[in-house]
């Protein structure tokens, strides 16, 4: 999914300090991310994982993805279809994971004032803005092209198996010039 305009987004909210064991729970880490998806944001919202939607939109309150360095807090969201995370700061950690394994982070000092169920479009095109439905503009940080890169790919691995394929086609056209010289 191309996140250059994302529209009419549900908003499901979380408060601050929103750790990593909240999002993939200790207890589930020994089964795949379908079961630990499942548990997620469950000791913060009973109704998360089982009401969360194909991409609805996670708004949180500062310090989002605090505590460990476990990829599977990025990927348990992106596993329910999370299209976008909006929050006024993250963890180093998550943030990167997050971006990592193709997961959009909107750093946006506002995003508090989003409100539970309203419906959001999120412009990434420049600077990522967030539009409310009372029409309210907030500006969220730059996201830099290379991290948006992997957000579009669906990941820093997809992003390096398609540089490896472009080089070795680069690399069989070079070939092909010369031998056809």
């Amino acid at each position: 999914m191309k996140h250059d305009t994302l529209a009419f987004r549900k908003v499901w909210r979380v408060g601050a300090n929103i750790d990593t064991d909240a999002l993939a729970p200790g207890a589930y880490m020994k089964h795949g991310i379908e079961v630990i998806a499942a548990h997620c944001l469950e000791v913060h919202r009973p109704d998360f994982a089982t009401g969360v939607k194909p991409g609805d939109v996670l708004v949180a309150g500062p310090n989002f993805g605090i505590g460990s360095s476990r990829e599977q807090a990025a990927d348990a969201l992106k596993q329910l279809g999370i299209a976008a995370v909006i929050a006024p700061s993250y963890s180093g950690l998550f943030f990167r994971n997050a971006f990592n394994l193709g997961l959009l982070l909107l750093t946006c000092p506002d995003a508090e004032t989003l409100q539970e169920d309203e419906t959001v479009q999120i412009d990434c095109e420049g600077t990522p803005q967030v539009k409310n439905s009372q029409g309210q503009i907030l500006i969220c940080h730059a996201v830099p092209s290379f991290l948006m890169d992997m957000v579009n790919a669906g990941g820093l691995v997809k992003v390096l198996k398609q540089r490896m394929a472009d080089k070795a086609l680069s690399q069989t056209d070079g070939f092909k010039e010369q031998s056809t010289q």
